[in-house]
């Protein structure tokens, strides 16, 4: 692999999408040869990982590279926080109103639309695998699947507020602050006062 490419690749924490090595004065051959070389290995379209550097989240890794606004939200932060035993099928990304949805071949997406102010409330910046990613906080997590339980299902909810507790990963308060964001402290109420 050509030294400059492989100094970018380090630099960028493993992973570099095509227009990084173009503003690096890089021609794109040159991570079509490192890919077919076996250097590198493409992650998605356009998104490039070191070959020695294996990923542990490559659908996450791929959404944040081609999505960078995106926010995990609901199963998949449920997922990174470890307080659901529910496995995401899709990735659940937030996007603010008015945001259209990144296109995708893989990893299949699931897309919500927040208010700026729910958009805003409860994020937390996570480095995974070396990129940066927003993922709301475990207390909006669980308020969120309350909110959307029609889509995530009430048991999963209740589950993720029950494990948040029990393991001490969000205490109620923050929880109830989060269910008042999302407007869901009313639906919450009754599950937070018997688990609490």
């Amino acid at each position: 692999m050509d030294p400059e490419l492989r100094n970018l690749m380090t630099s960028l924490g493993g992973t570099a999408r095509t227009r990084d090595v173009r503003a690096a004065g890089l021609h794109p051959r040159d991570l079509y040869r490192a890919r077919d070389a076996g250097d590198l290995m493409e992650v998605s379209r356009g998104v490039y990982r070191l070959a020695e550097e294996p990923l542990t989240e490559p659908d996450l890794v791929a959404v944040a590279m081609r999505a960078p606004k995106a926010l995990f939200c609901t199963l998949t932060a449920l997922h990174l926080h470890g307080i659901t035993e529910a496995i995401p099928h899709a990735v659940h990304v937030a996007l603010p109103h008015g945001t259209h949805a990144p296109s995708l071949h893989h990893p299949p997406l699931e897309v919500y639309h927040f208010s700026a102010v729910s958009f805003r409330a409860g994020q937390e910046l996570r480095v995974i695998d070396g990129v940066e990613m927003h993922v709301t906080s475990p207390a909006k997590s669980v308020a969120d699947a309350f909110k959307f339980r029609t889509r995530v299902g009430l048991d999963t909810a209740i589950d993720a507020l029950r494990q948040a507790i029990a393991r001490r990963i969000a205490t109620p308060a923050e929880i109830d602050d989060m269910a008042r964001a999302c407007r869901v402290q009313r639906v919450m109420r009754p599950y937070l006062e018997a688990l609490a």
